[in-house]
């Protein structure tokens, strides 16, 4: 390992490597704290020939290497199961290019994503995927784990908005795959490597869409006495022909945390539950949509409807929701965050049935999703130190994913897979499947050293000779 972390000295220099254990403490995971491994090293490059340099450098030692980004994820995709080096990304954090005409930017892994769409606004345009650590997460950890946020109703996740990516491969190959048409020739293997959590490569650019910003937006803010109500008024919603930006629900619990935090918005603590209700579009036809749905929440029993008068009342709905992770830790040391997707036509059953598995473990449950698109975030507050609380959390946790999979749906919406949730893919997956991701996996990465004990049900690939490694369509780039 001393000659590992000479080589890699010798990349990135003594500064741009930890190899300490008090300096490699806070990599043992990401935002799941559930799974922690320390890692043998972190290293910081600057630049794509410097990530090639570090892969080589792990190859060359028998080292295995994860991808990691700000470390928000919250499946465990970003730690080093098998003590191998952790190659950081947060400092290749350049915009390289803004084309403005045709839409499109160019960013490195390390870009922060909120950071984009400040940058771009001076040309009337943002970038859409929108996660609630959005002021912190970065593009590459966005790319990896395909991840979504409150605007996914109407803008999709990030595999919608990504059109080329720069990757360095398990090999050390730096490539370029799609192009910035956004039109694949051949295989779609951009596709294939947005939310394959850094098991296929390490990201070193993307080419991103960019949205107009939309004429005129109106946010609204709707009370409910419990969650099953606005449940049913996102159906009534959706079921009147309306596509919101976003309709994301935040239960009790959740507006009890966040009024008692910094990020206390002003919300009514004695509600069930709220919704928020953002449409966009062209300003003449907002009107009419707010009257719509004022009318639909009224039906579900809501006690108050709000409207935000501007920007700023607008930002501050915004910022209990947006701000509701943050103020869980109020509740205990370690949250527990899910993120199953189920038909919206079945909320109010599984929330119900979510609150009496929570009840039946005794563990501490509280709700704020995405309630436009069906995915649920069950939050669980506990201390992992309480071997038995920890027990019950994950016996909990199994029992939800589970359900939400009788009911029609799938175990992660933008949160990924990671350790998480990899014994969970036989819920979805049978044998046939599962082999047909191995061997993609395979042809990318046939030694298993890239992001190994991820995704799929098996602590490491098998090291089986795999001939046609090599047959995927790539573009070298010297």
């Amino acid at each position: 390992m001393s000659d590992l972390i000479g080589a890699l000295h010798g990349i990135v220099g003594a500064e741009r490597c930890l190899s300490r254990a008090e300096e490699l403490f806070v990599y043992e995971c990401d935002a799941l704290t559930l799974d922690r491994a320390t890692p043998a090293a972190v290293v910081f490059p600057h630049s794509a020939g410097e990530v090639q340099e570090i892969v080589r450098a792990c190859r060359a030692h028998d080292s295995s290497f994860v991808p990691r980004g700000a470390g928000t994820g919250l499946s465990g995709g970003a730690t080093a199961l098998e003590g191998g080096v952790v190659i950081e990304c947060s400092r290749m954090n350049r915009i390289r290019e803004v084309d403005a005409p045709n839409r499109f930017a160019v960013v490195e892994p390390g870009v922060v994503n909120s950071d984009l769409s400040k940058a771009v606004a001076r040309h009337g345009l943002f970038y859409a995927p929108d996660p609630s650590s959005q002021l912190a997460c970065t593009i590459g950890g966005n790319v990896a784990e395909n991840s979504g946020g409150p605007h996914t109703l109407k803008y999709g996740t990030t595999t919608n908005h990504v059109r080329a990516l720069e990757v360095v491969l398990p090999d050390g190959e730096l490539v370029r795959l799609g192009s910035a048409t956004g039109v694949p020739a051949g295989y779609d293997l951009v596709g294939a490597f947005v939310g394959s959590e850094g098991t296929l490569g390490v990201v070193t650019a993307a080419w991103v869409n960019l949205e107009e910003l939309p004429d005129g937006v109106e946010t609204l803010l709707a009370i409910f006495p419990d969650v099953v109500s606005a449940c049913r008024a996102v159906g009534g919603i959706i079921d009147a022909g309306l596509v919101p930006a976003a309709l994301e629900i935040v239960d009790r619990r959740t507006i009890e945390a966040v009024e008692a935090s910094v990020y206390a918005a002003g919300l009514p603590t004695d509600a069930g539950a709220v919704l928020i209700i953002e449409l966009d579009g062209l300003r003449v036809s907002l009107p009419r949509q707010v009257e719509r749905v004022r009318e639909i929440a009224a039906g579900e029993a809501a006690s108050g409807i709000e409207v935000a008068r501007d920007d700023a009342e607008r930002q501050r709905f915004w910022r209990a929701r947006k701000g509701a992770f943050g103020a869980m830790g109020r509740l205990a040391p370690d949250l527990y965050v899910h993120d199953a997707v189920v038909p919206r036509t079945v909320l109010p059953e599984v929330l119900t049935a979510i609150c009496e598995i929570a009840d039946r473990h005794r563990i501490k449950l509280s709700n704020v999703f995405h309630a436009g698109d069906g995915n649920l975030h069950p939050n669980i507050s506990f201390d992992r130190r309480d071997a038995d609380e920890r027990r019950r959390v994950e016996a909990a946790g199994a029992e939800i994913l589970e359900l939400c999979v009788k009911v029609g749906g799938v175990i992660t919406g933008e949160h990924g897979i990671g350790t998480e949730k990899r014994d969970f893919m036989p819920l979805l997956f049978g044998p046939d499947d599962l082999d047909a991701m191995r061997r993609l996996r395979l042809a990318f990465d046939p030694e298993g050293v890239c992001n190994p004990g991820k995704v799929l049900p098996t602590p490491r690939f098998c090291a089986e000779a795999n001939p046609h490694a090599r047959g995927y369509d790539a573009v070298p780039i010297e």
